[in-house]
């Protein structure tokens, strides 16, 4: 595959800071959504399900509502106070919001956001990190409506709503009702990608350690590394053999802060000891820390690679505590960058409309200044008549608006591409998502998917563009 294929389908290696992948020496891995991938939709609408029987259950009139796996995207902040999806661009500035399912009106969302910054500290804002919470954030929004509706039993406000959703969704993981369905169907939940096991290999024999961790249980995780990896292998190889460190039930972010010990996966059933001296070839480890993990590597900072899917869970934590070196996986990548290069003659008409909107406007603005100056009698003047300046100024005002009517449809199309009411993953408007201000501040690289280091192999010297500011030379 070529570069620009890679590129074309969004199966690149996308660089913010350099990374000289020869210096690392240990590369881990994150498990769901990292080197095992799910079936988006399938999976979301499980959850889903999973997640309105318990509020039927409670006696909810949620019996009619139905899974949109289009409603919600991963980067959206929900406004907890209000009930409201947000999208943001980098500054923390809102660009789109919707109240429950509804879009808000110009006046409401001057009203309510004209003079607010969104700020992650803050305990008002919620972040969808992952695309586990495509389900938890589309039946949010469903139920923001029936609440304003009075259809809920019991008196709440719309953060306490929020905090029943996401308790409800952690209590069908922990209780298991989940994972026991995908690990009784894998084939209709996990997608297989068998370039994953290769990519693996060559990092293997390349002389770098190789680390699950991952915060999922041992038996889950023993299902689906088995599923996804054994059959990819060498004949007589196994999943367990490709790893150096098996880390199960990591309660990552903690596993990046905490001191926590050790202990031994002693048996199949996943029964445990405590972990004693050094890890042990071929075991599996239950909890533990990042810093007795270094200890026992003699490794630490940008001498370790992580890769994971969960912004702050995976990738913030290893970056600001650690200094680990760090990849992102977004696997919606490869839509985008699909939807992208196919809008690429739209978006370049697009650019020479806006480029002749704005070359109008200035001379409209010229102009304006010119009568402005004539009328009150100062300054230099152009040696054009009134009459002229009036006519030209009536003439470009005339193909402003025969440019925006042009113009309108075009950037509509833009502002949906990939989603039809979020739109892109990463912009916000004309400007960088908020999501893709964390991206570029705590990964150093992101990609769709794992298998992608094939494509740069073990020893490639991974080089960021540089970086442009709107004073820079534009570059034709």
């Amino acid at each position: 595959m070529d570069t620009a294929t890679i590129n074309a389908s969004g199966r690149g290696l996308y660089c913010n800071r350099t990374l000289n992948l020869r210096g690392i020496r240990a590369v881990g891995y994150d498990m769901d959504y990292t080197l095992v991938h799910y079936h988006v939709e399938t999976w979301e609408r499980w959850a889903y399900q999973v997640l309105k029987a318990r509020f039927e259950a409670l006696g909810w009139p949620v019996k009619d509502l139905a899974f949109d796996p289009r409603a919600v995207m991963r980067g959206l902040v929900i406004d907890t106070a209000t009930g409201n999806l947000l999208k943001c661009n980098r500054f923390g500035f809102v660009k789109k919001a919707l109240h429950g399912t509804r879009t808000l009106s110009h006046e409401e969302f001057r009203e309510q956001y004209a003079r607010t910054l969104v700020d992650l500290a803050e305990p008002r804002w919620s972040f969808l990190n992952t695309l586990f919470s495509i389900s938890e954030g589309c039946l949010y929004a469903q139920l923001v409506d029936l609440l304003d509706q009075r259809k809920l039993p019991g008196v709440m406000g719309y953060a306490e709503l929020y905090k029943k959703v996401r308790e409800s969704l952690d209590a069908a993981h922990v209780e298991g009702d989940l994972k026991a369905e995908v690990m009784r169907n894998p084939e209709r939940y996990v997608f297989k990608d068998p370039e994953t096991a290769l990519a693996l290999l060559d990092q293997k024999h390349a002389g770098k350690k190789l680390l699950l961790i991952t915060n999922s249980e041992w038996d889950y995780t023993q299902s689906m590394m088995t599923w996804s990896f054994d059959p990819h292998l060498p004949a007589g190889m196994t999943w367990r053999q490709l790893f150096d460190v098996v880390i199960v039930a990591a309660r990552k972010p903690d596993f990046f802060t905490s001191d926590a010990p050790f202990f031994e996966v002693a048996t199949p059933e996943g029964l445990l000891r405590p972990a004693m001296g050094p890890f042990l070839p071929g075991s599996a480890y239950f909890g533990g820390s990042a810093r007795r993990l270094e200890r026992q590597l003699g490794l630490s900072g940008d001498e370790i690679l992580y890769a994971g899917d969960h912004m702050f869970g995976d990738v913030h934590f290893t970056k600001s505590v650690l200094r680990w070196r760090t990849a992102l996986i977004l696997r919606e990548l490869e839509e985008e960058l699909v939807a992208m290069n196919a809008f690429g003659p739209t978006e370049a008409r697009l650019e020479a409309l806006m480029q002749e909107k704005e070359r109008l406007e200035d001379r409209h603005c010229q102009l304006r200044l010119l009568q402005q100056r004539r009328r009150e009698d100062y300054g230099p003047r152009e040696g054009v008549q009134a009459q002229e300046v009036s006519a030209e100024l009536q003439e470009i005002r005339a193909r402003l608006t025969a440019l925006d009517d042009e113009i309108a449809p075009l950037a509509k199309a833009a502002s949906e591409l990939a989603n039809p009411t979020w739109g892109l993953l990463t912009r916000a408007g004309n400007d960088k998502s908020h999501l893709a201000r964390q991206v570029e501040r705590y990964a150093d690289i992101y990609t769709s998917r794992v298998s992608n280091f094939l494509h740069a192999t073990p020893y490639a010297y991974l080089r960021n563009r540089r970086g442009s500011m709107p004073h820079d030379p534009a570059s034709h």
